[in-house]
């Protein structure tokens, strides 16, 4: 049985070569013992059971109970409380390294370390994270439950209400698009308690899945299959008040700083799906052989090779920048929207050409080229379409040229 992989791993620093500062690609000996170790956890563990899981369209519980025993779901969560104490590009590298080999296990480990976790370690009260983030370091898988129908990419138009009854409140209404809800015991859930304040009206509620949380509707997907999509609906669900994390009116700010950061895991996800299309299928090149020669060296071919190999580098270095700042403390919101935007791209075109190379054998399930293709088309749409990231850029690019 492999060793806990995070916890192993210390916060992330960039190390410095003599006096100059540091590649983005270069990390300490703890990092890349994480990558490695979780590399190991996805060949071994994940890997053998991907198919059948895209099949079935459903999560093996013993890949979610994997990814708990290796310290995988508490990576930057205090080691008081469970977690691995490591950083956020930590938890970047690990969703990377997931995405390889499955883009469905990478979402899940992503929503529930770089939503879930961070808003109570970030928001919570002294109390709340000393209940809730053992829980979620250790057993229990989280849920962001932001979206509803009429609120998708205008997130805070969202119709869910929140009424006070004594030390409680009442909520009603219903969200759609959430991941992780069949599997998940505890959800971060935004609701407006007083609509006549708009947006300032929005607050963030934690409750727990046996407060009677319903999943109306489990999506069937093109892509992520394996990645539970719920619709839920909250009937005078009752939650008690100490669990409004931030405080009341604060569910917007948390709301949008949280997606800022979430923005970067899903760029490590789309960046991760590129790479592994691109290692199952050039291999493969250089086996098939027509007219005497192997596919991969004709130089039409090599050509779209290495122009894929390039676009793949330049989204690292997008989504590597974007984690630095981060943590850095400095503000990252341009970067992570460029870092999301191009992954998408990256990922969308490099799986689209690994089909290709492959040829008919890409074509077919069997290998599992094609599914990186169906992963990657939710990279332009989750925590903010591809138009959204391009409006962000847009507005930093006129602040800083007008």
């Amino acid at each position: 049985m492999l060793t806990t992989i995070a916890r192993s791993a210390k916060a992330v620093r960039f190390r410095p070569v003599g006096s100059r500062p540091a590649s983005l690609s270069t990390f300490t000996d703890e990092e890349q013992m994480l990558r490695e170790a979780v590399k190991r956890f996805a060949t071994t563990v994940v890997a053998p059971k991907v198919r059948e899981m895209d099949e079935n369209e459903s999560m093996d519980p013993t890949i979610i109970q994997g990814l708990f025993e290796q310290g995988l779901m508490g990576i930057e969560t205090n080691p008081d409380f469970g977690g691995s104490g490591s950083s956020f590009t930590s938890a970047i590298i690990a969703i990377e390294e997931l995405a390889k080999v499955d883009p469905s296990v990478s979402v899940l480990c992503d929503v529930h370390n770089t939503l879930v976790n961070t808003v109570i370690r970030k928001y919570g009260s002294a109390e709340q994270q000393e209940k809730w983030l053992p829980q979620l370091s250790e057993s229990k898988l989280g849920s962001f439950c932001l979206s509803e129908t009429s609120s998708g990419s205008d997130a805070f138009a969202l119709q869910t209400r929140a009424k006070k009854d004594g030390n409680h409140w009442i909520l009603n209404g219903s969200k759609m698009w959430i991941t992780n809800s069949y599997e998940a015991e505890i959800f971060l859930i935004f609701a407006n308690i007083d609509p006549s304040k708009g947006y300032k009206g929005i607050t963030c509620f934690l409750a727990t899945k046996d407060m009677g949380i319903k999943i109306a509707k489990k999506e069937q997907k093109l892509g992520i299959r394996a990645s539970s999509t719920c619709t839920l609906d909250f009937d005078d669900l009752k939650i008690p008040e100490e669990n409004i994390i931030g405080g009341e009116g604060k569910g917007y700010k948390i709301a949008i700083e949280i997606l800022n950061e979430g923005r970067i895991g899903i760029a490590a996800q789309m960046l991760g799906l590129a790479q592994g299309a691109f290692d199952k299928a050039v291999p493969y090149t250089y086996q098939r052989q027509q007219f005497g020669q192997p596919i991969g060296t004709f130089q039409g071919m090599a050509f779209q090779i290495a122009q894929a190999a390039v676009e793949i580098e330049t989204a690292r270095l997008l989504t590597y920048n974007a984690a630095r700042l981060k943590e850095e403390g400095v503000n990252f919101t341009k970067e992570a929207a460029m870092a999301k935007y191009w992954s998408s791209v990256v990922a969308q075109k490099v799986a689209g050409s690994a089909i290709e190379w492959a040829g008919g054998v890409g074509f077919t399930r069997e290998t599992g080229i094609e599914k990186y293709w169906r992963d990657s088309k939710i990279g332009a749409i989750n925590e903010g379409t591809s138009n959204i990231q391009l409006s962000t850029i847009a507005k930093f690019i006129k602040q800083e040229y007008s």
